[in-house]
């Protein structure tokens, strides 16, 4: 995709990764709008950047995602890429969750990694196709393709996001929208909860690692350990998987 004169939607664009890219995109020459569900946050982003277009708007919410749509596309006509950013992990175990008085908590985690993304892309995209150059980027993860136990429903979200993307990579391959998936690894964010990946990459390190990617044109980009993570074979993926579930487990036991 072309990183100058566009105009950029980031959901989840108020802090983390979404913010990070829209730092970057905003200095390559970009407008940029952000949205989030916390006006505070939405602030003290624009604060940071003052020609930042801010949203709030609740994700999980059908007819917030609509009425996104609808504001976007009416007030900025020349929007031409979607970033699908946001996103919810809950770290549990399923013996201890109560799913029957609670569902709602772990629904939203569904709603806001599987539901938004899926409905906003199939919003936007027949409205993208109508223009010149476009791009859809879909945010997944390296659980994608390594889940992480302790985050049984954030890891198949992103999967289904990331098999999702591959599907509408193809059926938009004739027309003039790219669609491009990013898979990060761990990164130093609060996502979860403050303090849960201090270990992570660090955020500047993995933005410009994945704008390096965007420049060379990649349609797939992951960062750091999720790179090899992409390709591994079914049983490397199994035993990745259960090591990273033995170094983490006691966190929810």
């Amino acid at each position: 995709m072309k990183l100058s004169g566009n105009t950029i939607l980031i959901t989840g664009g108020s802090t983390g990764i979404g913010l990070a890219f829209a730092e970057r995109f905003i200095k390559a020459g970009n407008q940029v709008i952000a949205v989030g569900r916390r006006e505070s946050m939405l602030q003290s982003a624009k604060e940071k950047f003052p020609s930042l277009i801010t949203r709030v708007s609740d994700l999980t919410i059908e007819s917030d995602r609509l009425a996104l749509f609808d504001w976007v596309t009416t007030n900025y006509p020349e929007v031409n890429v979607l970033v699908n950013n946001a996103g919810i992990q809950q770290r549990f175990h399923v013996l201890k969750a109560n799913a029957k008085d609670d569902w709602g908590y772990f629904a939203k985690e569904l709603s806001a990694n599987a539901e938004a993304p899926f409905h906003l892309s199939m919003l936007f995209a027949p409205y993208f196709a109508a223009k010149e150059q476009a791009a859809i980027i879909n945010v997944t993860s390296g659980l994608a393709f390594t889940p992480l136990a302790i985050t049984p429903i954030y890891s198949a979200t992103k999967a289904a996001l990331h098999s999702f993307t591959m599907s509408l990579r193809l059926q938009l391959s004739e027309t003039s929208v790219e669609v491009i998936e990013v898979a990060p690894p761990a990164v130093n964010t609060d996502l979860a909860g403050a303090g849960l990946h201090v270990h992570g990459e660090p955020l500047d390190a993995f933005a410009d690692g994945i704008f390096k990617g965007l420049e060379e044109g990649k349609p797939e980009i992951g960062y750091g350990t999720s790179v090899s993570r992409l390709r591994m074979s079914r049983d490397e993926i199994d035993q990745y998987a259960e090591n990273m579930y033995n170094s983490l487990k006691s966190s929810i036991e």
